[in-house]
């Protein structure tokens, strides 16, 4: 091999892959965080007679997954960048693998909270590596496509997640809930192994400390990046924020059944497929900044219709969840064209950029889940957390709006 040839195979990515198998594995990856935490939130109510324990310990189980899989994407994404998107998913879906054994075997509460902590760290790569291998391969309207499918098949799993999670739970008791998450993660790992090719050029600088620190500021001042991850924060946030308290609310104040919430549920996830059909539908009619228009508006709408709800009516399902509905299904418009353009300007980074949008957006689902478990009251806190950060959302965009027309 000469020189040239080798300086050439430094730089060049090995073989891309194609759209249709970006977009399975995307699916997969990205679902990793969502399924974990969709077939678990029905076993919840049960792990607190499990255990002995009380409500507020297992909403911690739910809080330290939210902040492993948040803090850990700022590590996953530069992993990926320095050793590779293949090398860091393996390494990453091992970790997720551990957590979710400890669970299956877990002789007390503390080791619940050890396995989920565990599990939201190995999940993190998920979602980072997803979206890096998108923008390392496409870009502008064919990564928009993708994105928009990636979150069309990624609606499947957390639709029928609860579901399964709680006929799983009816039938076989709460291990069974932690044993498909070990067969999630089995999966997951194997096709990584045979079907993820590299995509970018690993460069083991990313991970110096100096580097990595000098990259996340960087990316933090500059509001090309901060505020599309501010919208996704508020809006996907938001989404997983009330993952914490659906529960209790459903549960707890409305008196559904485990299987009654996890068919319930089907409501949420199945207005997220509805709104990315759509957004399929029209996405080669209207803009990429129109879709996320009509996607905050209703968000807007559905956090609205929450506040008013809660603090209106008796809490009732379909007092709860029209307004899930509604803003969930907005969601599926924002997503896509959002993070394209967060990630678009900077190629180098796509790694390090994914995992810091990522740990934006988990990061508004944990300090939601914070702020709930401060309120106390699951329906005070829906019906005031959720709204609010709808609207945060919506004042971001409005923000990057007006500073992409200065620019």
């Amino acid at each position: 091999m000469t020189a040239d040839t080798q300086a050439a195979s430094a730089t060049t990515p090995p073989n891309r892959m194609t759209a249709l198998r970006t977009t399975l594995l995307g699916a997969l990856l990205t679902a990793i965080g969502p399924v974990s935490m969709a077939i678990y939130t029905p076993a919840m109510p049960e792990l607190v007679k499990a255990f002995g324990t009380s409500e507020a310990a297992i909403k911690l189980s739910l809080t330290l997954y939210f902040g492993g899989f948040a803090v850990a994407q700022l590590l996953a994404g530069p992993a990926s960048d320095a050793f590779g998107r293949r090398s860091a998913s393996i390494a990453f879906l091992l970790i997720y693998l551990v957590g979710s054994l400890m669970a299956v075997f877990a002789p007390s509460v503390d080791w619940i909270l050890a396995g989920r902590l565990v599990q939201g760290i190995g999940a993190s790569v998920g979602m980072t590596v997803a979206r890096a291998t998108v923008r390392d391969q496409f870009v502008g309207f064919e990564a928009t496509r993708i994105m928009n499918m990636i979150g069309i098949m990624l609606a499947v799993g957390p639709a029928i997640g609860p579901t399964i999670g709680g006929l799983s739970l009816s039938a076989f008791g709460w291990k069974s809930v932690f044993v498909l998450m070990v067969i999630f993660g089995v999966i997951l790992l194997a096709s990584c192994l045979l079907f993820l090719k590299e995509t970018t050029v690993p460069d083991r600088s990313r991970l110096r400390p100096s580097i990595l620190v000098s990259t996340y500021f960087s990316l933090l001042t500059d509001l090309r990046f901060l505020l599309p991850s501010l919208v996704l924060g508020g809006a996907i946030g938001a989404l997983y924020a009330q993952g914490t308290m659906l529960p209790f609310v459903l549960i707890g104040e409305v008196g559904l059944t485990p299987t009654q919430f996890g068919l319930g549920m089907l409501i949420q996830t199945g207005a997220f497929l509805s709104g990315s059909i759509a957004l399929r539908l029209v996405s080669g009619r209207i803009s990429g900044p129109t879709t996320v228009v009509i996607g905050l508006m209703f968000s807007g709408i559905g956090g609205t219709m929450m506040a008013l709800s809660v603090h209106l009516l008796p809490p009732s399902f379909l007092s709860i969840m029209l307004p899930v509905g509604v803003s969930t299904f907005g969601i599926a418009f924002i997503s896509p064209y959002t993070v394209t353009v967060g990630l678009a300007p900077f190629p180098k980074t796509a790694g390090s950029a994914s995992a810091l949008m990522g740990f934006i957006q988990m990061g508004g689902g944990f300090v939601g889940g914070l702020l709930a478990a401060f309120l106390g009251d699951p329906l005070t806190a829906i019906g005031t957390i959720i709204p609010a950060m709808e609207y945060i959302a919506v004042g971001s965009y409005i923000a990057y709006r007006i500073i992409n027309r200065r620019q």
